[in-house]
């Protein structure tokens, strides 16, 4: 059996309680105190997550947007210098080969941040279609990644930068931001439906970084969280997860991200004729919200019906901690898809009755 890979804050995980499982070949936590009081932290107050296992690729030199045009389906030619942008990588069918974001950290200079069970394939994915004047490095194992998310993340943050935070815009970042001594690359864009940072920093500050984030945050109740709570969180929110909600069978459009798709850019991307024929033709299938009628909580690939006849699956499936409702998301026949329809999911040989619901399942309130 292979050894699971372990990031730089492995070691103090006890400290806070983590309890570990395998991700992806990555020892990481589920929780440390609870799922559903780690999410209600970051709902109302804060958390802060270990997300080192994410991978970053660097795409350096003169040719890297013409590069990253051909290679993505959203227009990098919109991002500016300290500019961030969700896009995808498709095959030439449309399947996804990953979500991620790019970061523009000057003219000739691009940053992405990849899922972490895909840091080689999409490594290999981008190297292989490399042209022009552009090199690749792949920077996933000298950095390190933290995320403090919740409605008093820039409260805390702030206590221990000399930076104006608010200065940060959504989906903007800085660098070499200078937090309790320690320089990173701060940015705002949050994977669970709130506001919120992402600090990339050295592998050795790593661990000073944490402890400073939860001791300045102990006023506000910040709580150290897990990968539990982070899919309950993005699940709500609607945030798709690569392997379940995006995946090589399931095209980016089907998915939900279709604002991510820009298929009238001017250059042609990898997957575009594919992606083209479906906005065209119209999807045969997509992924919409369910909510269960009848007791009992979907989880990911379990069968959906209409009468006799199987329509589809389930991606994400949970009881939703903010709402207290048994919820999933399903990838669906398109004809079954309006809202309200009603559907049966099969639930342990049982077939179970749910309806097609509006998403996102949560929305956080709008400041005044």
């Amino acid at each position: 059996m292979s050894q699971l890979k372990k990031t730089p804050l492995h070691d103090i995980y006890q400290q806070y309680g983590g309890k570990t499982i395998d991700f992806g070949g990555w020892d990481l936590p589920v929780q440390f105190s609870s799922i559903k009081e780690e999410h209600e932290a970051v709902r109302t107050k804060a958390g802060l997550f270990d997300v080192s296992h994410m991978g970053e690729i660097e795409v350096k030199g003169p040719d890297s947007l013409r590069y990253l045009q051909k290679m993505m389906t959203n227009d990098v030619a919109k991002l500016k210098p300290f500019g961030a942008q969700y896009t995808a990588m498709c095959y030439e069918n449309g399947g996804t080969v990953d979500d991620l974001l790019i970061y523009k950290m000057n003219e000739d200079e691009y940053l992405l941040v990849v899922n972490a069970a895909n840091i080689e394939k999409d490594y290999q994915w981008l190297q292989s279609h490399l042209e022009g004047n552009v090199k690749l490095k792949n920077l996933s194992e000298e950095m390190s990644q933290l995320a403090l998310q919740g409605p008093v993340a820039e409260i805390v943050l702030q206590k221990i930068t000399d930076i104006d935070l608010s200065e940060i815009g959504f989906f903007k970042f800085q660098q070499s931001v200078n937090i309790n001594g320690k320089s990173a690359l701060v940015s705002r864009t949050g994977y669970t439906g709130e506001d919120g940072f992402e600090i990339y920093c050295k592998n050795e500050d790593a661990v000073l970084l944490w402890q400073s984030i939860l001791e300045a945050g102990k006023e506000e109740g910040v709580l150290p969280c897990g990968l539990g709570a982070r899919d309950t969180l993005r699940f709500e929110a609607n945030l798709a997860l690569y392997g379940q909600e995006l995946s090589s069978e399931i095209s980016p459009l089907e998915a939900g991200i279709g604002f991510a798709v820009k298929v009238n850019k001017e250059e042609d991307f990898i997957g575009k004729a594919a992606l083209t024929l479906q906005k065209e033709n119209g999807l045969s299938r997509k992924i919409v919200g369910i909510e269960m009628i009848d007791r009992g909580i979907p989880r990911h690939s379990y069968a959906v019906y209409a009468g006799d006849q199987l329509i589809g699956e389930v991606t994400t499936g949970t009881q939703s901690p903010t709402l207290k409702k048994n919820i999933g998301l399903a990838l669906l026949d398109s004809s079954y898809t309006a809202r309200d329809s009603e559907v049966e999911v099969e639930i342990r040989n049982k077939r179970v009755r749910a309806k097609v619901v509006a998403t996102p399942f949560y929305k956080k309130e709008k400041k005044n």
